[in-house]
């Protein structure tokens, strides 16, 4: 029989680890839709629709993630913790990853909502924040605890920031060479 402290304690982890690989399909997934990264799938219908599902359903897991720490006796999550990063007493860089991660998925997601009012280079600019959330949330899962002890699971994480970090890279050397900037050439400025 399991304690109200253990079902929070495996309600935290799991909805946290299940947050984070719906963040990495949303990412993986909007990054195949880019037409300078994978040609082939940038139009295909039901990629676009994971893509949307995925994005829509991080929110949730995240919140009951951040839910079931802030009732955990064990954790001792404070509603100051959620705000202010790198306040804990413990695991402070990694916790701290995590509070980073939320306060700039919120800003994602008030950008998203108020994208008809936002000029593309905008969206663009705050959508491109994902890309550091993700990164801050994948250290906040990797440094925090045991969450990732599985090593199938641990796989598919590094597996996923593998690729993510690959197709980001390619995706700056396009945005560069688009400016005239090309990694490993001087940059000519103008007098």
């Amino acid at each position: 029989m399991l304690l109200a402290g253990e079902t929070l304690w495996i309600v935290a982890r799991s909805t946290g680890v299940a947050s984070l690989l719906a963040l990495s399909l949303s990412l993986l997934t909007g990054m195949a839709l880019r037409p300078k990264s994978l040609t082939w799938l940038s139009t295909n219908r039901a990629l676009s629709e994971l893509h949307s599902y995925a994005t829509v359903l991080w929110l949730p897991l995240g919140l009951a993630h951040i839910v079931a720490l802030l009732f955990d006796p064990y954790a001792k999550v404070g509603l100051t913790d959620l705000v202010i990063p790198f306040a804990m007493s413990y695991g402070t860089f990694a916790i701290g990853l995590g509070t980073i991660s939320v306060e700039l998925l919120i800003v994602l997601v008030i950008a998203a909502w108020s994208r008809s009012r936002l000029s593309r280079g905008r969206w663009l600019a705050f959508h491109r924040v994902s890309y550091i959330a993700f990164a801050a949330a994948f250290l906040h899962g990797v440094l925090s605890g045991t969450d990732l002890a599985y090593p199938w699971l641990m796989g598919a994480t590094w597996l996923a920031a593998g690729i993510l970090t690959l197709f980001g890279i390619e995706r700056i050397r396009h945005a560069l060479s688009t400016v005239g900037v090309v990694p490993g050439q001087s940059v000519k400025t103008a007098n």
